[in-house]
């Protein structure tokens, strides 16, 4: 069962106001923000909820926690979205152990509304379709589903990615954006990501281990070839997950 987008609105909007609060000067870099109590005064909402919108800005790298001196805004709070195209397990296991990517699925499905909207698949296409469990030192840290465009599409666009997904098992114990890469020496990608927060709901829930009410992340990503749409992802990232970093260049 889907968690409703009213469970899900406070959290989700305290996040992206306090966010952008942050971006626009309103916090700057190493400033220190108000206490829970006055900071859920002048934002008009219940500690709860403004207490878990600050624990993801703070797993996202916008805020620090300093003992004695409280929650303070770091000096270049990252952007939302990846400025790299990197795997997934690569990005989370950057100065930790690596993470291990587990099959859960590998078939062939048609087009969601996801997948017509960011790939631009036509209503009867066949999409490879995959979804990996993350995890590291027992501990399950992200959950990716993964859609490649349509064969044909791939064949134009960037044949030896096809070819590599071909070959590709339906164990795999690795990505589609990791194929994907290792398929593309020579081949210059370029990639859009969105950054939300949100809570698991039950089935990704008990495929992650953890209760339905668990804040996350929800990273969406689509990846291209020649400004076509190859690759359309969704991560989610429960709390407690490696921090993902999200990488700028002047």
């Amino acid at each position: 069962m889907a968690v409703s987008g009213q469970q899900r609105r406070p959290v989700v909007v305290l996040y992206e106001r306090i966010a952008d609060a942050i971006h626009d000067g309103t916090y700057p870099p190493g400033c220190t923000l108000p206490s829970e109590p006055r900071l859920a005064a002048e934002l008009g909402v219940s500690r709860p909820a403004l207490r878990e919108a600050l624990l993801l800005l703070q797993e996202d790298g916008l805020l620090t926690v300093r003992r004695g001196v409280g929650r303070t805004v770091n000096d270049r709070p990252p952007r939302r979205g990846f400025e790299h195209v990197l795997p997934l397990e690569e990005q989370l296991s950057a100065g930790t152990s690596p993470l291990r990517v587990r099959a859960l699925l590998r078939t062939v499905e048609e087009p969601t509304d996801f997948t017509t909207q960011h790939l631009l698949a036509p209503a009867r296409a066949e999409l490879r379709f995959w979804e990996s469990l993350l995890s590291g030192e027992g501990t399950a840290a992200a959950l990716s589903q993964e859609w490649a465009a349509a064969d044909d599409v791939l064949e134009r666009a960037h044949p030896a990615f096809a070819q590599a997904l071909g070959q590709a098992g339906d164990d795999a114990g690795t990505s589609m954006l990791a194929v994907l890469t290792g398929a593309s020496r020579g081949v210059p990608l370029t990639a859009h990501s969105g950054i939300t927060a949100t809570l698991l709901g039950r089935r990704r829930g008990a495929q992650l281990n953890r209760p339905a009410d668990t804040p996350a992340v929800l990273v969406t990503q689509v990846v291209r070839s020649a400004d076509v749409p190859i690759l359309a992802a969704k991560h989610m990232l429960p709390t407690g997950a490696p921090a993902l970093p999200v990488l700028q260049s002047a």
